[in-house]
């Protein structure tokens, strides 16, 4: 299985990176399989550089926060317009109301909206979806709305993304001996930050330790902060490989 960030700007696009945006890609029956988790705003066009956006077979959306999904709207005109023809409709995965938001996103009426190109399906508070070789499980985090994390499964080796959440059990629950957590680290410490919203990076780094996880990538780091920052929260806590996510990095798991 392997990772690409594709984009992990926070909360909107920056200077260096897209908004929120993983290809994951594994290999069984002589072809690749490729999802995405979360499509955020600017990483359609950075996506071209990674995958042929037809090839993707699936997209699991964390949450209805704009930045995480915004590009649905530009792959929702590739899809029904492209010129070798509309290609059969794929599954996308998201909490309650997707269909309807995306469709009100794009000014279309709500049937059909983008279900002749979408397969929608919502999530439960958990659940287990099964795309080729991976195997994406979800658990509703701590946000102001409904949103997941996501643990992907492929060949008995794991990665967990946390979407957008304040810190709580059911991530550290999730990521129990992940090889790899990518854990969002919006806030710093010592600030007079908004309760139940994001993660500071040491309490990224906090959840990694109790989780066991082999390894931890902080993003959804906002433009207006310095990712270092985030960096040295998470250091003195977390032992294991620690960095910060980067527009075209990829993990191999």
């Amino acid at each position: 299985m392997r990772l690409t960030v594709v984009g992990c700007s926070g909360s909107y696009p920056g200077p260096d990176s897209p908004a929120s945006c993983y290809l994951v890609e594994a290999d069984q029956d002589g072809r690749t399989w490729r999802v995405l988790l979360d499509l955020g705003s600017g990483a359609l066009g950075r996506l071209h550089r990674h995958a042929d956006p037809l090839s993707i077979d699936g997209v699991f959306i964390s949450h209805l926060h704009p930045d995480h999904w915004f590009d649905m709207s530009g792959y929702y005109v590739l899809r029904k317009y492209h010129p070798a023809g509309a290609p059969p409709r794929i599954p996308v995965y998201g909490p309650r109301g997707v269909a309807k938001r995306l469709a009100e996103a794009y000014g279309l009426a709500e049937n059909p909206g983008m279900t002749e190109e979408f397969d929608f399906h919502e999530y439960d508070d958990e659940g287990t979806v099964s795309v080729g070789p991976l195997t994406v499980e979800v658990r509703r985090v701590l946000h102001p709305v409904d949103a997941y994390a996501m643990r992907v499964t492929s060949q008995g080796r794991s990665l967990v993304y946390s979407g957008d959440t304040a810190r709580c059990e059911a991530l550290v629950d999730l990521a129990r001996d992940t090889d790899l957590l990518v854990a969002e680290a919006s806030f710093r410490e010592g600030e007079e930050n908004p309760p139940e919203l994001h993660m500071t990076g040491k309490e990224a780094a906090e959840t990694a330790v109790r989780a066991g996880a082999g390894r931890l990538v902080l993003t959804h780091i906002p433009p207006w902060y310095d990712p270092k920052d985030a960096l040295e929260e998470a250091r003195p806590v977390f032992e294991g490989p620690l960095e910060l996510a980067v527009c075209g990095a990829t993990y191999d798991l």
